[in-house]
């Protein structure tokens, strides 16, 4: 029987069925993924193949091809992947410019791995706790930020600023994953998409500006025209997977571009002579937060950040 994880707590997966049942079901066997090493086999957004059982739940037998999914390095198993989600239309990654800060190089990250599995990539952007009497240095530093990632060019990228509602129009019909810090108000505007799901929301920690934890799982909700939004955990860090030095630039498509002027075709656009992204860094064509994004991501194994994947 084919059916689509919905849900996943963990040791259990709720697998809703081509006949629209939503049945309990956990993974047969010793279950790898072909390639990559897992902590999690099965992803929220797997198409799969389940076997029911006379108690009513089922075993996973067997994961459909997926057409794309987000991965990052596991935080806990460095040597193991985490997927966050599969086979999506779009991400929409939640920004807060305060309180909890997102950083441009988690930002950047996040891009470049959406980037390499063809998933466009919404930026919403939410205030995050007021700080009065700085909303003008606030607006400032939006538009140095979309500027920097080219954001005016749709529909590769969107924005939502500082708590606005969003209607349904742009996710109708499609599978979009909502992602982000914890804190920065992914469950308060799934509510406010879809009020009757009265997802929980949380408070950020005083004593440390950060979000809280109160989303523990992930799961899809289903929106107009066979749409899905999938709510997840808040992400602490986002540190890559299964990327190669010389790919990294390929997945900035502002350094990508001006790499094919570079005098060496394997320039790293570190040290070497005739690198054309490095003038055109110094020239402003490339800003500075997002070379400094791109050097960072290649010294994760130089620096042990990450030890490198099997």
């Amino acid at each position: 029987m084919r059916g689509l994880v919905i849900k996943n707590t963990g040791s259990w997966y709720t697998v809703r069925t081509d006949d629209g049942r939503d049945i309990e079901s956990k993974i047969k066997g010793n279950f790898r993924l072909k390639g990559i090493r897992s902590t999690n086999p099965i992803a929220v957004g797997d198409r799969v193949q389940i076997n029911v059982n006379a108690e009513g739940t089922a075993f996973i037998t067997e994961i459909e091809d997926r057409k794309n999914y987000i991965i990052r390095r596991s935080s806990n198993l460095s040597k193991q992947s985490h997927i966050i989600a599969a086979n999506l239309d779009q991400c929409m990654l939640v920004v807060t410019v305060n309180y909890p800060e997102t950083s441009t190089v988690f930002i950047d990250r996040f891009l470049a791995s959406a980037e390499a599995y063809r998933v466009p990539v919404c930026l919403d952007f939410q205030q995050g706790r007021p700080l009065y009497g700085r909303r003008a240095a606030l607006l400032g530093w939006l538009d140095k930020l979309i500027h920097a990632h080219r954001l005016p060019v749709l529909p590769d990228f969107c924005l939502g600023r500082y708590g606005s509602r969003r209607n349904q129009t742009g996710i109708r019909g499609k599978v979009t994953l909502f992602s982000g810090h914890s804190g920065v108000g992914k469950s308060t505007l799934i509510n406010a998409i879809l009020p009757e799901q009265n997802v929980k929301t949380g408070e950020i920690s005083t004593a440390h500006n950060k979000g809280m934890h109160t989303t523990t799982f992930s799961e899809m909700f289903p929106v107009a025209s066979d749409g899905y939004i999938i709510d997840t955990p808040g992400i602490k860090g986002f540190g890559t997977f299964d990327m190669k030095d010389e790919e990294v630039g390929h997945y900035f498509k502002e350094i990508f571009e001006f790499s094919a002027q570079c005098k060496y075709g394997n320039c790293t656009h570190r040290h070497e002579p005739g690198c054309a992204v490095r003038e055109a860094v110094e020239q402003h064509y490339i800003s500075e937060s997002r070379y400094a994004s791109y050097l960072n991501m290649l010294e994760d194994k130089e620096e042990g950040k990450y030890r490198a994947a099997y």
